[in-house]
């Protein structure tokens, strides 16, 4: 891989000396997770979204989900301790975690933010995130995420 093709979370991992095996596919932010995951050639559930939300508390909190999974609002409020959770608006994704939408990752975001992964990703060897940018993905034991990205496991999904 060139030097240019790295990303920030290919570098965080890198820093942290954790193992991660990167995959490129043509970049276009159109795709859902679910057509990533057959590019890829890799069973959905393994293949993971990383989504942003805010708490009425105004607090932000970040939920990684199988990609064909639906995030539960309820169920991810419960989990963050909070009355309320809702998407953020996808222009405030960039400014708030250097991400933009199809390539937010749960690693190397600008500041670090409560972070729940759903509880399947335990059921898998390696496991698939965004590695920052579209078009990368990164694929890597599903106990390093959850220790790179301070994540807690819960069930979030619908």
């Amino acid at each position: 891989m060139k030097k240019e093709d790295k990303t920030n979370v290919m570098r965080v991992l890198e820093g942290k000396k954790i193992s991660y095996e990167s995959h490129s596919y043509e970049s276009d932010p159109t795709l859902s997770g679910e057509q990533i995951a057959d590019i890829l050639g890799e069973d959905k559930q393994k293949v993971f979204k990383t989504l942003v939300t805010q708490a009425k508390s105004g607090a932000y909190y970040v939920f990684v989900v199988p990609v064909a999974a639906e995030l539960d609002l309820k169920k991810a409020a419960k989990a963050a301790n909070e009355k309320a959770v809702s998407m953020i608006k996808q222009k405030e994704l960039l400014p708030l975690t250097g991400y933009v939408h199809g390539g937010c990752s749960p690693v190397g975001m600008k500041k670090q933010f409560p972070t729940f992964i759903h509880e399947t990703a335990l059921d898998h060897d390696k496991v698939f995130v965004s590695a920052g940018k579209v078009g990368f993905q990164i694929e890597l034991d599903p106990n390093d995420l959850i220790a790179v990205a301070s994540c807690k496991v819960a069930d979030i999904i619908c």
